[in-house]
């Protein structure tokens, strides 16, 4: 595994240096330590974190939305912390997207597989939405594509594989996407021109 630089969340001092002395050994750097929420959300900006290991009982704001936070924000493995094993806490977590969960007191043999398992969900999670991202960038390229269509098919009298013709042609002469200039042609209502080959 590779070694991450780790943020620690965490208002007991004890359990803090407990937890460092277990992530380094496994090879890890923690490289910044929050006492309560608000600092956690800090710091994950500011060091900008590989993972991030949170309580979620902290005074102030709690490490749940202090996690939903952050994940807003700059999303991160989040490992949550507790001494509850509570359905609603872990409901909770993971609706503010954390990757993992461990009841303290944490050991070694806990943390190894919680930090593989984080990292290896949060890269599905975050692959996931950009498909799904592009999956809807893509359904909207098409729509635009299909509207600007139907414009030239009905303003120019051209066949609708003669209008997608041109405007293919067009976006590779002009090196422009064609979802760009399918809304030039929809802006213009069809008096851009569109050459003939």
């Amino acid at each position: 595994m590779a070694a991450l630089r780790i943020l620690i969340a965490e208002d007991d001092s004890v359990t803090v240096l407990s937890l460092k002395g277990i992530l380094e050994k496994l090879g890890h750097t923690v490289i910044a330590a929050a006492g309560d929420g608000v600092e956690a959300i800090r710091l994950a900006e500011k060091v900008k974190p590989d993972l991030i290991m949170m309580d979620i009982i902290m005074s102030g704001l709690d490490g749940i939305e202090a996690a939903r936070a952050i994940m807003n924000n700059r999303p991160v493995p989040i490992i949550m912390l507790t001494a509850y094993s509570e359905g609603s806490l872990i409901t909770r977590a993971s609706e503010a997207g954390v990757t993992a969960y461990l009841v303290k007191p944490v050991t070694e043999a806990d943390l190894r597989p919680a930090i593989t398992l984080a990292r290896d969900r949060f890269q599905e999670q975050q692959a996931l939405t950009f498909e799904v991202c592009h999956m809807r960038e893509s359904l909207e390229s098409r729509k635009l594509v299909d509207k600007a269509k139907r414009i030239l098919v009905e303003r120019c009298g051209l066949s609708e594989q003669e209008a997608h013709r041109r405007m293919v042609r067009l976006s590779r002469d002009r090196n422009i996407k064609m979802a760009e200039i399918a809304k030039v042609i929809i802006s213009s209502g069809g008096l851009f021109a569109v050459p003939p080959d």
